[in-house]
């Protein structure tokens, strides 16, 4: 196996970037990928996976295959990850070896475990809702309502239960008996905010507009960007990044979500340490999309204008409704008729209740956003009454 770490230290440009997951986010950096002329090669179990078809190259092979990653990286000059899925321990014998992860295995290293990320944010004096481990035997911490989430390979609101009352407690605790949680207080939020921030190898920071995101089932619904907030808020929250990437030594973007409290307290949530659901606007509304970001920050390259291209942005899931194989055409051709709409489709064939199948990004003047959230939520919903229609 060759030293990729020498390789990419000793070449002017990185060239091959290898991606450890092969869904939609890793289909959405190939085509920015292509535009800096990049070729990129993906990890990832079947061969109709989204990112195939506009990679450069495939590994088919689950996400935690430590052998499969070591075949990835003989072809790479680096290596990078779409998910959280993988193989800590088994990939840092690759890195022993030469091989380069970026972000790098250590700053992934206290983000993996829900509970273990909780604890480090604590630890930075970040702000967060109060938790506990919890092993469903234990008598519980916390009085009804709270939250319980496994606390790895939890994704797209599988593995997160709001817990209101008893029957639902004793449901949930038989269901989940045996693995390690994670407790939290539920938090009576005012609204969900994200932050999409990078860092490059060398230290730079580039923190995109803070953004508010909407939930259904635990599943990101919508994002409005940019979020009516406060300087404070803002400024409070651009802080929280800038002290988390610094302490991991990150390279590359990460997603931060928060809760914003009626009196105006931010609270962190969780910690993504890729691109992320609540970015996808920036591929039409940005300078520069969370995707080429990311890869320019793991290949070395000086980090990309985050600013709006326009006055803001509404970005909505197409979130399955049924078990189906269908394409949706005509459904996306009705929601391409939208003015200032981007209609982005990931290509999978298999349809089921909340599965992530696209996302419609609709950029939005000035008069649109003065108008306020209501304005908004209006074409919102009107996405989705054309998306969910019968």
């Amino acid at each position: 196996m060759k030293s990729n770490q020498t390789a990419a230290s000793s070449s002017t440009k990185i060239q091959r970037v290898g991606v450890v997951g092969g869904g939609q986010l890793a289909s959405m950096m190939g085509d920015a990928a292509r535009a800096l002329g990049i070729a990129l090669v993906v990890q990832t179990p079947h061969a109709t996976d989204p990112a195939v078809s506009v990679a450069a190259g495939a590994v088919l092979a689950a996400v935690d295959d430590v052998l499969a990653t070591a075949q990835l990286a003989d072809g790479c000059d680096v290596i990078t990850f779409e998910n959280e899925f993988v193989d800590l321990d088994g990939l840092r014998t690759l890195e022993r070896q030469g091989v380069l992860f970026q972000p790098s295995l250590s700053s992934l290293d206290p983000l993996l475990d829900k509970y273990v990320q909780r604890c480090y944010l604590k630890d930075l004096g970040l702000p967060t809702p109060g938790f506990w481990a919890w092993d469903c035997s234990a008598d519980l911490p916390i009085d009804f309502p709270f939250v319980v989430k496994v606390r790895r390979h939890g994704y797209d609101g599988q593995g997160t239960f709001i817990v209101k009352d008893r029957e639902s407690f004793e449901s949930i605790r038989a269901k989940l008996k045996g693995q390690s949680l994670l407790v939290e207080e539920f938090v009576p939020f005012d609204r969900e905010l994200a932050v999409i921030a990078a860092r490059s190898a060398n230290g730079e920071i580039a923190i995109y507009p803070i953004v508010e995101t909407q939930q259904q089932n635990q599943v990101c619904r919508l994002v409005i960007a940019p979020a009516d907030i406060s300087l404070d808020v803002k400024s409070e929250a651009e802080a929280i990044a800038h002290t988390l990437l610094n302490s991991l030594e990150a390279v590359g973007i990460f997603g931060i979500e928060l809760f914003l409290t009626s009196d105006n307290k931010l609270l962190v949530n969780e910690i993504a340490p890729r691109t992320h659901n609540s970015g996808h606007f920036t591929i039409d509304a940005c300078e520069t999309s969370q995707f080429e970001q990311h890869l320019r920050a793991v290949c070395q390259l000086p980090l990309g204008n985050c600013e709006l291209k326009c006055a803001g942005a509404v970005m909505v899931n197409l979130l399955g409704y049924e078990s189906a194989e269908s394409d949706y055409l005509e459904k996306r051709k009705q929601l391409a008729q939208i003015d200032g709409a981007f209609v982005h489709w990931y290509g999978k064939k298999e349809s089921r209740p909340g599965r992530k199948l696209g996302h419609v990004t609709v950029l939005l003047d000035r008069e649109v956003v003065d108008q306020g959230r209501m304005q908004v939520q209006a074409i919102a919903q009107t996405i989705e009454s054309i998306w969910n229609a019968n």
